[in-house]
């Protein structure tokens, strides 16, 4: 059942401007989120799984925090260093075997100096079988449970290893994990630098390049390998709307810069949060059979809000979708029908539509009008094919 193109147009009269343009990225796999909505923005390559560099040490941070969420590790407990961990290369703490290092300092050493070396040490503490082997078997299991399907860890790092993959629509959402399931640790990501015991003067730097920016950036991961391209999993939040994005496969740290600050820019000025409908709007009615009205009127039970494109109404289709007709009695409040819309470019959206009144199941005359109704029109259809 469709909606008139007259009623829709009003319906999003408030919701006109410009068009939203798609974001065009050079990106070899981009995802971006606004998560304030659940919108999915960008989708390029955004399900194949591809060499993630350092930004799987999300993960290895996940698995950190809910170890100290659960009383397994503590912030101020003391690590020791495996010949293992020392003798990992690329970013470092530049710590050694005679160092025992607190939780939080080896927290800030991944987040902040993207540390291999601390990576091992953590990985080496949790894992079931002390092993960083058996902590990446650990952190593949946790990601499975978390819808993260696309994703197979080998080490704790993200050190070149052939089948360590991730996909940007799970590095999206475990940021988003990240993100609202430890708001207490989240802050740490907006850190600009870290200086641990002033043994690494040349790495005290966050590499995320929109920290400072003034565009709402507050963390998450860069990461780089020859095999990987350059990339970043970014979050920003503006007002009371959040953006999370992934891109991978970049060819320089200033490309990498420019294509996240235009997606943030660009994911913030295309698309605005709108009331759509409001609660008991009616917006259709359904065909009701042995009721005391022919007809029951269909409403969202809530106003409904969502993030559309700043774009022409024209652009936006809509349907009501329902097995009818509906069966009398009907009570207010029923669930009977969805409202499909489908902006373009977007993901469609299903808002679920109430009866808006009673419907009382007719007497006998309302149940022989319907009967006699329905016989009539199988008569005027005419026999059937008896071939």
């Amino acid at each position: 059942m469709s909606i008139p193109r007259i009623w829709l147009a009003a319906l999003l009269a408030s919701c006109v401007a410009v068009s939203a343009g798609a974001f065009e990225t050079s990106a070899r796999g981009a995802y971006v989120l606004d998560a304030t909505t659940g919108t999915v923005l960008l989708n390029k390559n955004a399900d194949t799984p591809l060499p993630p560099a350092s930004m799987s040490k999300l993960m290895t941070l996940y698995v950190a925090f809910e170890a100290v969420r659960d009383g397994r590790l503590s912030l101020d407990e003391r690590l020791p260093v495996s010949q293992h961990a020392m003798s990992f290369g690329g970013s470092t703490m530049f710590l050694d075997t005679t160092d025992r290092v607190r939780v939080e300092d080896l927290l800030r050493g991944i987040i902040v100096l993207s540390g291999n070396d601390a990576c091992v040490v953590i990985a080496e503490a949790l894992s079931p079988d002390g092993t960083e082997a058996g902590f990446a078997r650990y952190m593949t299991q946790r990601a499975q449970a978390l819808g993260m399907t696309n994703s197979v860890f080998r080490n704790a790092s993200g050190w070149p290893a052939e089948g360590h993959v991730m996909s940007m629509r799970d590095l999206g959402l475990l940021a988003r994990h990240i993100i609202e399931d430890f708001p207490e640790f989240y802050p740490m990501f907006a850190e600009r630098e870290f200086r641990f015991d002033g043994r690494a003067p040349s790495n005290i730097y966050n590499r995320n390049p929109l920290l400072g920016l003034g565009i709402g950036a507050d963390g998450l991961k860069t990461g780089h390998t020859q095999a990987a391209g350059y990339g970043l999993v970014g979050s920003a939040m503006q007002g009371d709307r959040r953006v999370i994005f992934a891109i991978t496969g970049l060819d320089s740290a200033a490309q990498r810069a420019r294509e996240s600050e235009a997606i943030v820019n660009w994911a913030f000025r295309q698309f605005a949060r709108k009331t759509v409908l409001r609660a008991g709007q009616e917006v259709a009615r359904a065909s009701v059979w042995m009721g005391e009205a022919d007809t029951v009127g269909l409403a969202p039970a809530e106003d409904f809000e969502t993030l559309l494109p700043v774009l022409d109404s024209e652009r936006l289709s809509a349907e009501v979708v329902y097995t009818g007709p509906v069966r009398a009695p009907v009570a207010k409040g029923d669930p009977l029908a969805e409202l499909v819309l489908a902006p373009e470019g977007l993901p469609e959206m299903r808002v679920p539509l109430v009866a808006t009144e009673a419907v009382a199941q007719g007497g006998f005359a309302t149940r022989l009008r319907m009967v006699a109704g329905e016989l009539l029109a199988r008569l005027r259809e005419g026999p059937g094919d008896a071939s």
